[in-house]
């Protein structure tokens, strides 16, 4: 039955069996771990660090023969939620809100900060792991109104108690779920997000989006709700959108108008696609975050999915990444970091970008404390004002970092951030482009090889202009489409050497870079002087090479759809 001009799913697509994940580790909480040196790059804090010495620890263990140094021994205490307190050791949460932080014993150290991330990284056989999240905007069926959280919370419940989810409680409200390694958590205006567990293969990554959408669409169409795979709200405005009751939203929204004019919409009507993936020491990390950053770019042409705003076309392929959207909220926590590719980056250098990012807020005693604008320096020095005398944890930092907003993220991984939210089948493609180049030798050599040469100004220009040209963003002696082709070759190329028959997840950006005969290669150069000579707009000719997923959207709103959006909220339909 269509309601509202969305048509339901058929029957059929309710029979899916929910697909047991091949990777789940169950509800075990032991932590597996072996002697890691983090050797490589340019931190000498870290060249002969032994980060760990433990074997097999599990929570509630005799953890007496650790043997390690205090320090050490506590860092990697706090890496797992075990804190010392003075007399005794207390198990946390291993992030808020579910439990409370504990007072640090003792002041962290910039060193401290420093093994943090270093602890990520991984032995080459245990670092293969591909980590997907994916954002959604949840509407009703009957009137494409976003969800309100009263419905947001019944559908949280109604998983729950059908597929054997544990939920997560901010005081008395839901705001997320738990399974295993997955969870379900809300974006601060209702998006709808899983993030994945850590998986060996492809497969398993597609095998986990389409066990979610299932368990999601089986409870949401009962109660009217459909599920839009867009990169930004392309109907309703802010006032139309709801606030989910979570202490660090409300800190958030009261701060960014403070610093920027588009932070709120970054929070409320925005929706992504990311993939997370491990580095096996400091110098592949810093190899892998050049390769993320250089072509970020790339990824946000070929999942350009947000052409519209408030029921209209803006003017950009992709309205997420529009680079006002960035720099207007808040451009202390975003960007392209240029730093990263100088000669001294390292784990060490991020620390010190990310302690002058200013603060959102702290969790003491199952409350945010609102901390917008302050200094972690301060925090490490007992300074903080809300909080004189008080010391950070590890969680602090960890929380931290996930207020930093920049293309690419490192935590104890690298998250690539650049790619709008979109319908399913797109969900699995962005893992297989990032895991074909950044986790073949051969494909990541080729990648650096291949942008080595790149300057910050070229690279800060195809963040600036791609989200409005897309692929045919003018780059050198052709288009940035040219340069796309040879990227994703080398994608598939990396797959295919992974050995596990990946490659047919690349079809959907296949598709996006496939040459067009009619383009005019040769004459690249000329054609741009003749359009800036006699002052044409260059959109005009733009058709004539790279179609991506955003420009297919503006064809059937000037054309089918009769400049109506309203039929995106089936075409996009999960």
């Amino acid at each position: 039955m269509s309601r509202g001009g969305v048509q339901r799913p058929n029957e059929e697509v309710r029979k899916a069996q929910n697909m047991a994940l091949m990777s789940q580790a169950g509800s075990s909480h032991c932590i597996y771990s072996e002697k890691l040196r983090c050797i490589g790059g340019h931190s000498n804090i870290m060249n002969n660090m032994e980060m760990f010495k433990m074997k097999d620890i599990c929570f509630g263990l005799d953890i007496s023969s650790l043997n390690s140094s205090r320090r050490v021994q506590g860092n990697y205490l706090n890496r797992i939620g075990v804190e010392r307190r003075r007399g005794g050791l207390a198990i946390v949460a291993a992030s808020p809100p579910t439990e409370d932080a504990v007072v640090a014993a003792e002041p962290l150290t910039k060193e401290d900060l420093v093994g943090y991330l270093a602890s990520g990284c991984k032995s080459k056989e245990k670092w293969s792991r591909i980590g997907t999240e994916h954002e959604k905007f949840g509407f009703e069926f009957g009137t494409l109104r976003p969800m309100k959280y009263e419905q947001i919370a019944d559908l949280l419940n109604g998983i729950a108690e059908r597929f054997d989810w544990e939920k997560v409680m901010e005081g008395d409200k839901i705001i997320g779920l738990k399974q295993g390694k997955q969870s379900i958590s809300l974006e601060p205006g209702g998006q709808f997000e899983l993030s994945g567990a850590p998986l060996e293969t492809l497969h398993q990554t597609c095998a986990e989006v389409n066990s979610h959408l299932y368990q999601v669409k089986a409870v949401a169409e009962e109660m009217g709700i459909g599920f839009l795979g867009t990169g930004f709200q392309p109907k309703w405005g802010l006032k139309d959108i709801p606030v989910m009751p979570k202490g660090r939203y409300e800190i958030m929204r009261n701060y960014m108008p403070k610093v920027g004019t588009l932070g709120l919409d970054m929070m409320f009507r925005t929706c992504t696609v990311q993939v997370n993936l491990d580095f096996s020491s400091e110098a592949d990390m810093i190899r892998k975050f050049r390769a993320g950053l250089a072509l970020q770019p790339i990824a946000t042409a070929l999942f350009a999915n947000s052409p519209f705003t408030d029921g209209k076309p803006n003017g950009y392929l992709s309205m997420r990444r529009h680079v006002h959207i960035w720099t207007d909220t808040d451009n202390n926590r975003a960007g392209m970091l240029p730093f990263v590719f100088g000669d001294s980056f390292g784990f060490e250098q991020y620390v010190e970008y990310a302690l002058d990012v200013p603060m959102y807020f702290v969790y003491r005693k199952k409350k945010y404390v609102d901390c917008a604008g302050m200094s972690f320096r301060d925090f490490m020095n007992g300074k903080l004002p809300p909080l004189p005398g008080d010391y950070p944890t590890l969680n602090d930092w960890e929380n931290h970092l996930t207020t930093i907003f920049p293309e690419v993220r490192l935590k104890r991984y690298l998250e690539m951030r650049g790619a709008d939210g979109g319908p399913w089948r797109r969900l699995c493609a962005l893992p297989a482009f990032w895991v074909g180049i950044l986790y073949d030798e051969a494909s990541l050599q080729s990648v650096l090889d291949m942008t080595s040469d790149w300057t910050a100004e070229e690279r800060e220009m195809l963040r600036n202009k791609v989200p409005k040209s897309g692929l045919k963003t003018p780059f050198r002696d052709g288009l940035l489409k040219h340069v796309a082709q040879d990227v994703v070759k080398l994608a598939k190329e990396g797959l295919e050497r992974r050995g596990f028959k990946e490659t047919g997840f690349l079809n959907e950006v296949t598709e996006v870079v496939k040459t067009d005969t009619t383009q005019c290669q040769n004459d690249i150069n000329t054609l741009f002087k003749l359009l800036e000579l006699f002052r044409i707009p260059s959109e005009l000719f733009f058709i004539l090479v790279g179609v991506t997923p955003a420009e297919k959207l503006l064809e059937l709103y000037h054309g089918k759809w009769g400049q109506n959006v309203d039929p995106i909220y089936e075409e996009l339909l999960y």
